[in-house]
């Protein structure tokens, strides 16, 4: 056996040569071994598709033993809707090419699916005859995981910083009109923007997403008076909450704050606090284990619901989608001429962590 072939069948590609390849039995043993003990599952399989071997990563990946798969198709691994992957690999393969770093989905014995990056080598006997192949398979679902954790973050940030050029534009128009000398307007707006940096601060998702995060508490209503401070005035509340005051756990805190924030967000832009005249009401009434939380607008402008065609969803709507799904909720929406009137329920286990107040 050449040393190009002795590496090529222990690991399923060719690469070059370092000095002399051991032959016999204890240089079979020693490649055996290299194979057994790798963290990456390789599997070789014949130019059919029959698994021939099958390596302890392989056990533990995808939670077949070798006795459970050596001799059935490799299909078993495959979704059904990605069985045309298999053909197109062994024509490449057939025709003496590697399929390097492929990311694709396979089937786990349990039946769950995982992201993989795939390697497809073309296995070759001493005549230089392709005879099989082999595959070395990663798992990479942490990784895209993270990476569609960072892609969000990104997004979110971009939508944020966009709202803050609108928040911000609000309360200068806002402390403007109510301001009757400069000192009174830079002092007006200076403790709004400060109102609104520490409502920013609690809806900051958490950066460091490999540190442990504070184990921080508050209520609903300190929340929502949190968010609204910055459009509160002394004459006169705009923001009133009734009902039961909850406890916020840690865990649903920021999906919560982001929630309101996005309703907050919309009010200033396009409902009751765009106005001077506008006005807010949050009830919060609990009923066999669901909070029921009614966030009614009242003296904005006109309002009706968006032309939102399909596909054309701002990022506020997508994340909107992504908190329900956290907090386990449901939204619905009125829009009513004198204010939109948004209905939310949450089951209270997933707020507060506790089934019963």
């Amino acid at each position: 056996m050449s040393s190009d072939s002795c590496v090529e069948a222990s690991r399923g590609e060719a690469v070059p040569p370092v000095g002399d390849c051991p032959e016999g039995p204890d240089a079979g043993a020693l490649l055996a071994a290299i194979v057994e003990s790798s963290d990456d599952a390789i599997v070789s399989k014949s130019l059919q598709g029959i698994i021939t071997s099958w390596n302890q990563g392989a056990q533990r990946l995808f939670g077949y033993s070798a006795d459970e798969v050596i001799g059935k198709p490799v299909t078993i691994l495959i979704p059904t809707d990605r069985l045309d992957e298999e053909p197109a690999i062994l024509a490449r393969l057939q025709a003496g090419e590697r399929v390097d770093h492929f990311e694709t989905i396979r089937r786990r014995k349990d039946g769950t699916l995982l992201d993989i990056s795939l390697t497809v080598s073309p296995i070759r006997n001493t005549q230089g005859k392709i005879v099989g192949a082999s595959k070395i398979a990663r798992d990479v679902t942490e990784r895209k995981r993270h990476a569609e954790q960072q892609s969000l973050l990104l997004r979110e940030m971009h939508h944020r910083v966009k709202n803050l050029f609108a928040l911000a534009g609000g309360l200068v128009t806002l402390a403007a009109k109510n301001a009757e000398t400069p000192s009174e307007l830079a002092h007006g707006l200076r403790e709004r923007l400060n109102a609104l940096a520490r409502a920013h601060e609690i809806t900051l998702p958490n950066l460091q997403m490999d540190s442990v995060p504070a184990q921080h508490t508050t209520t609903l209503f300190r929340l929502l008076q949190t968010l609204t401070a910055p459009y509160q005035e002394d004459a006169r509340p705009r923001c009133v909450m009734s009902g039961l005051d909850v406890e916020i756990s840690a865990g649903s805190l920021t999906s919560l704050s982001l929630l309101l924030h996005e309703f907050m967000t919309n009010a200033v832009k396009y409902g009751a606090f765009s106005a001077d005249t506008g006005d807010i009401s949050v009830e919060s009434e609990l009923h066999s284990g669901t909070l029921h939380l009614t966030w009614r607008e009242s003296g904005g402008p006109p309002v009706s619901p968006p032309d939102a065609e399909l596909g054309t969803l701002g990022f506020g709507s997508r994340l909107e989608t992504v908190l329900r799904t956290n907090l386990k909720c449901q939204i619905m929406r009125e829009w009513r001429r004198e204010g939109i009137v948004i209905r939310a329920l949450f089951p209270i286990a997933v707020i507060n962590d506790i089934n019963t107040i």
